[in-house]
């Protein structure tokens, strides 16, 4: 829920007001009988939801349109229901201006100088994803539809009965788009709560320090960044996302929570995706990344938040392919970097080294179990012809078995469905990563400068004399990025203080299966 002026919801509320001010002096004949007989009741809901759907409209900017995304369409929606709202009114003002005139059906909707003004500010507070509207336009919808509709009975009268066999199929039908609207709308409305609350509580929790998602020019990009903090003042820490190509920023609070009282944190959408990559899309730009422009761009961040914040270094804590961008830049900029963590640490993907640790300790698995290894090595050798982001996915799946974790929990979910950050873009990228699971391509496209690099990125021919602190965390049930991997190559380091911490049971994110657990190791560390 952000507040700003609403030029949508101005909108929305001059088209409902005009025709109600000229009807002021249209009213249909016997009106105020009718008024007289209005449920006390219904005008109290009436007047409640009046009071909460017209401010709402005009001081919450979420309303406005951004761009067009499949999210418009229940914009479009709304502004069809207040369009045909205004057919009805002209359709009322030519006629003679009887009750019956007044309260004529329109394409079949009931009592549509009622209902369609309700449905169209309750549409307007999902598009908005703003509880207070979605509220406001229930309790109205209770107290206006249901005056107009005792009206609308005593004007026409009461509906003559159909034939049993009609009534039937109709309440039947009638009962299934119910369930379906129900059901629709009741999740979006759980998500919405949901969102809003954490947005409240994280405006109050970070009322005194910083509490912003904005776009930073960097040398190859304008690249959004999201920052939290209870004290500017605290150090600060990058979070580098995995993938390639696979910001998390908008659901990591599950994870940075437990740092913010501590440290100021920093999520960027690395180079080339997430939100960053449909800003430069949106300027024409779309080139794609490569690893030596978000290394560069991230220096660009570094020395940004450094001016910012007035401080020398940053702490870095890199995730999966984030570890990659981390442990390049640490080494090669040292005197900027404060401490260096890596999660899932990136070891050796040289020759996909690590996928084919994992297929083979998950092989000698299933051949000691009796399995039937036929699926297994059909995928494997699929990998082995190609290895595009599809197959590798289809490897880790079938390998996957053999390496279960037995930590289950996980933060995730939540964090990203009641997410207070997640917006458009960031579902956007979403669909484009999990669309590889239906044999799209766009996401393997889009990182094809990167993969070449990747794949060819072993750490252990680099330097093994780190200038800076070191900590590795891995789930010991980690397969993507081995944790025998990582503690061989942690033993092959000199580091000023380096530390190797196995969140026992967890697989490649601890972080956000026990995040509690991972932050007092991080922070202890730090110290």
């Amino acid at each position: 829920m952000q507040l700003g002026f609403s030029y949508i919801g101005l909108i929305w509320l001059l088209m409902l007001f005009i025709p109600n001010f000229i009807w002021m002096k249209n009213k249909p004949d016997g009106y105020e009988e009718y008024a007289k007989r209005e449920n006390k009741v219904l005008l109290a809901f009436e007047r409640v939801g009046e009071f909460i759907v017209t401010p709402a409209a005009l001081v919450f900017s979420n309303f406005n349109f951004h761009k067009f995304t499949f999210w418009s369409a229940v914009l479009i929606l709304s502004f069809i229901c207040m369009v045909i709202y205004e057919i009805f009114w002209i359709r009322y003002f030519k006629s003679e201006k009887t009750m019956k005139d007044f309260y004529r059906n329109m394409f079949g909707i009931a009592v549509p100088g009622a209902s369609l003004p309700v449905v169209a500010f309750f549409l307007l507070g999902i598009y908005g994803g703003n509880l207070i509207m979605i509220v406001g336009s229930i309790i109205l919808g209770i107290g206006h539809i249901g005056i107009h509709l005792k009206h609308h009975k005593e004007a026409w009268g009461p509906k003559p009965k159909k034939k049993l066999p009609v009534r039937i199929l109709l309440g039947f039908l009638k009962g299934i788009v119910i369930i379906l609207l129900v059901v629709v709308f009741g999740a979006l409305i759980f998500v919405i709560t949901g969102r809003n609350i954490n947005e409240v509580k994280r405006a109050i929790e970070l009322k005194d320090g910083v509490n912003e998602g904005l776009y930073v020019q960097l040398k190859n990009s304008e690249s959004y960044i999201l920052i939290n903090s209870k004290n500017a003042n605290n150090p600060i820490i990058v979070s580098l996302h995995g993938g390639p190509g696979s910001p998390t920023g908008y659901m990591d609070h599950c994870t940075f929570d437990y740092f913010v009282d501590d440290y100021t944190i920093v999520h960027w959408d690395q180079t080339g995706c997430g939100r960053s990559y449909y800003r430069e899309l949106e300027k024409g730009n779309s080139s794609l990344a490569t690893v030596e422009m978000q290394e560069e761009d991230l220096d660009a961040l570094v020395d940004y938040l450094c001016r910012r914040f007035n401080q020398d270094k940053v702490i870095l804590v890199g995730h999966s392919y984030g570890t990659v961008l981390g442990t390049l830049y640490a080494q090669a900029h040292p005197e900027k970097v404060a401490a260096y963590v890596g999660i899932g640490q990136v070891v050796n993907f040289q020759g996909l080294a690590s996928e084919h640790y994992s297929y083979n300790d998950a092989l000698a698995q299933a051949k000691a179990r009796g399995d039937d290894t036929t699926e297994l090595e059909r995928v494997y050798k699929a990998f082995c012809d190609d290895p595009s982001v599809t197959n590798m996915s289809a490897l880790r799946a079938a390998t996957g078995v053999y390496h279960q974790a037995t930590v289950t929990e996980d933060e995730t979910f939540d964090a990203l469905f009641f997410s207070p950050y997640i917006g458009v873009d960031d579902i956007r990228w979403l669909i484009v990563e999990y669309s590889m699971m239906f044999g799209d391509t766009t996401y393997e496209s889009l990182q094809g400068e990167i993969m070449p690099e990747l794949y060819n990125f072993n750490l252990n021919e680099h330097d093994t004399e780190y200038q800076v602190p070191v900590m590795f965390v891995s789930g010991s049930a980690d397969w993507v990025c081995p944790c025998g991997m990582v503690k061989e190559y942690y033993e092959s380091i000199n580091a000023p203080k380096k530390s190797m911490y196995v969140m026992d049971g967890c697989g490649h994110a601890p972080q956000t299966q026990l995040p509690e657990d991972f932050a007092k190791a991080v922070k202890q560390f730090l110290k």
